[in-house]
């Protein structure tokens, strides 16, 4: 029998970890944990909680657990997402060897049966999966929405030149779909193989917030890796990051490290077009000043700051530093 016929309780054991980085969101995080730790051994044999610094009870109530699949990391300074994936991802496969990697927000969470179907699936020539992500009403999120590099892809290319972001994501109708290869997706139900741990190595946990699962996964597939979009595995996302008002950044230091970490993207992305795709992009991102009423000299000093720096490819730049321009 083949690996894509072979029932799933019959193939070879799959070693699968997941690993979920948490700031000050103790409810969520207390139900993406609930959801992982529902799923039997055979289907998840460790979960890494990086804690990053929260203040909100988040160690206390993770010293209190006593499943013994739960492995809490409590860093000494809050790395951001991108630092405690990177030092998620590199306990993890240091302690337990993985087959593959799941990672998470603790705001988010898969489905029931979620694990089981990635288990399910044919993941032969696959390098990493990502998942279908929905809002817990339903609606797919957009935010983690997959996409094509359209640079790369000249079909997707002349979309995006007339439809914008509606050219390069995948269409809702792929979520419907029996699954399709992608170039770039988000940190809320990817998994990672141990061969693309192998190719690329860890995220760039410099980057702090923002963007490091899209230069993540965008270098794997620059690298040759494969990522394959698989519908059949749900994800919800109880995100929040634009809840005041749609495109307003809560909080706003996150302006920063939203539009900085995005022009290194462009970059690795658009390659020699990079420059005149800035041209289009710019004017946009200063629109955004609409979002932001009484406070949009904050946002220019943090928007300022991020186009600077983005182009300069400085990753340095103090959190204290951005989180005092915020005001």
């Amino acid at each position: 029998m083949t690996a894509s016929n072979t029932p799933a309780a019959t193939q070879a054991p799959l070693c699968l970890v997941a690993v979920v980085v948490t700031y000050n969101r103790l409810e969520k995080l207390k139900d993406t944990i609930a959801r992982l730790l529902e799923s039997p051994e055979t289907e998840l044999q460790a979960l890494v909680v990086v804690d990053n610094v929260s203040t909100d009870g988040t160690g206390a109530w993770l010293a209190e657990q006593d499943d013994p699949r739960l492995v809490v990391l409590a860093s000494a300074r809050n790395l951001g997402g991108a630092g405690g994936f990177e030092w998620g991802m590199r306990e993890a496969v240091a302690r337990f060897d993985p087959d593959w990697l799941v990672v998470m927000d603790d705001d988010a969470r898969p489905e029931p049966g979620a694990l089981a179907a990635f288990r399910a699936m044919d993941k032969r020539g696959i390098d990493a999966v990502a998942a279908a992500v929905y809002f817990p009403g339903g609606a797919i999120c957009e935010m983690n929405r997959p996409s094509r590099n359209p640079f790369w892809h000249g079909r997707e290319f002349l979309r995006t030149v007339f439809a914008g972001r509606g050219g390069f994501h995948i269409a809702p109708r792929d979520y419907r779909g029996a699954g399709r290869l992608v170039d770039v997706s988000s940190f809320v139900g990817l998994f990672v193989s141990r061969a693309a741990v192998a190719r690329v190595g860890y995220p760039d946990g410099r980057l702090f917030v923002y963007g490091e699962d899209g230069l993540y996964t965008l270098g794997l597939s620059k690298a040759g890796g494969r990522i394959r979009f698989a519908p059949e595995i749900r994800f919800e996302h109880d995100c929040s990051t634009f809840e005041a008002r749609p495109g307003q950044f809560r909080p706003l230091w996150k302006v920063y490290y939203y539009h900085r970490n995005l022009l290194f993207l462009y970059r690795m992305a658009a390659g020699w077009m990079f420059w005149p795709a800035m041209l289009l992009i710019l004017p946009k991102w200063l629109m955004k000043l609409r979002n932001h009423p009484g406070e949009r000299g904050a946002f220019l000093r943090l928007l300022g700051w991020a186009i600077r720096d983005g182009l300069r490819g400085r990753v340095d730049r103090p959190h204290a530093e951005v989180l005092a321009a915020a005001g």
